[in-house]
């Protein structure tokens, strides 16, 4: 197949991320793959790793509606002649549908929060191009049956769950870089990988570390990311006197190691679709303590591979943290959360839904031709 690829940018994030995995692994497949993305944030651009014969393209949009960016595309897609779009997210779905020469377009939906009235507004305004669209990706059960009863679906709807590399998500030996970030062989660390915006609650966790310290265990949070909630995590931790008890390690290519060197992790998030950072951890042997959002409870046996808490609920989270504090629990749990991994959230089965959905919805090569004629013809 000849696939193109739409996002609205390649910055750091769970859905680009998944975007350029996908990119990359159908090429590894022979599929001719192209990704296109509107605006200029290029984060991730150094992940794709696409033959020469794939092309990497940014249409530079100056505005969140940008007429000429829109009109490139189009150009852009004339000229590809693709036999499916993919696009990953509504804003990337509005440029793929406004610039359509024809082919079936599907879109991935990664998120089920809405943060302002206007996102609201945004919202209903994508409703009728996800209608339009040949498939509406969700990213597990919960999250589809949210957008269903709020009438946001495609001619075709389904669940295809994030996954990841069980070759590339080993254990790694992470003893130097622990003792590098000030950690002790005693200390228990607490891992929280995200993007420090206001929706992953970050401030959550130190509260809990407070609580931790105040009953006695050796608690440390490592945060790996960075964010507009930063200053907001490092105001509590000073309030609490708790500042000396956690590391935030910034924006991380690999964060395998950073992981690795944590005990546990956890997600204190209000929002959550299907957490890719939470499978990695897993994939890793670290049991996640995630709050009960979204997928959470489709990828988590509470109790066996990992623990869910009610959002917001610090008595809660610091309950299942100390749980955990036990070494011979912990690696018990992180055993059965890698095992829940490989069971049902590799790469390679994620892969394999995707190119079976593409082939279904692709154009048959004898009409593409026509699709391309008429586009330059308009």
């Amino acid at each position: 197949m000849r696939i193109v690829f739409v996002t609205g940018s390649l910055v750091h994030g769970g859905a680009e991320r998944q975007a350029i995995t996908l990119a990359n692994r159908l090429a590894e497949r022979g599929h001719e793959c192209h990704v296109i993305y509107v605006k200029n944030d290029p984060s991730q651009l150094g992940r794709l790793r696409l033959p020469p014969r794939s092309t990497v393209r940014c249409l530079h949009a100056r505005s969140y509606f940008d007429a000429a960016a829109i009109s490139h595309l189009h150009s852009l897609l004339a000229r590809l002649a693709p036999e499916v779009v993919l696009a990953t997210n509504p804003y990337a779905l509005l440029y793929a549908s406004l610039a359509s020469t024809g082919a079936p377009l599907a879109v991935s939906l990664h998120s089920t929060y809405i943060r302002t009235f206007k996102e609201q507004l945004q919202m209903l305004a994508y409703r009728p191009l996800f209608w339009r669209a040949a498939c509406a990706i969700f990213v597990c059960e919960r999250q589809r049956r949210h957008w269903l009863a709020r009438g946001l679906f495609g001619r075709r709807n389904c669940v295809i769950y994030n996954g990841v590399d069980e070759e590339h998500w080993q254990p790694v030996n992470a003893t130097a870089l622990r003792g590098a970030l000030g950690f002790a062989e005693s200390d228990y660390v607490i891992g929280l990988s995200a993007v420090l915006r206001p929706e992953k609650n970050p401030v959550q966790l130190i509260d809990a570390l407070y609580r931790l310290k105040n009953a006695g265990l050796p608690a440390r949070a490592l945060f790996i990311g960075d964010g507009p909630e930063r200053s907001a995590v490092e105001a509590r931790a000073r309030a609490l006197g708790v500042a000396d008890r956690f590391v935030i390690s910034g924006f991380q290519e690999d964060v395998r190691p950073f992981l690795s060197a944590c005990d546990v992790v956890t997600l204190t998030s209000y929002t959550e679709a299907f957490s890719l950072a939470a499978i990695e951890a897993m994939a890793l042997g670290r049991p996640v303590v995630h709050a009960a959002v979204g997928g959470a409870a489709e990828m988590i046996h509470s109790g066996q591979d990992g623990w869910l808490f009610p959002v917001s609920d610090t008595a809660t989270l610091v309950d299942r943290l100390g749980r955990l504090a036990d070494p011979v629990a912990r690696a018990r749990m992180g055993e059965n959360a890698r095992a829940t991994v490989m069971a049902r959230f590799t790469e390679h089965a994620m892969v394999e839904r995707y190119e079976q959905l593409l082939s279904e919805l692709a154009t048959p090569r004898s009409d593409r031709a026509q699709l391309r004629n008429r586009a330059t013809a308009h």
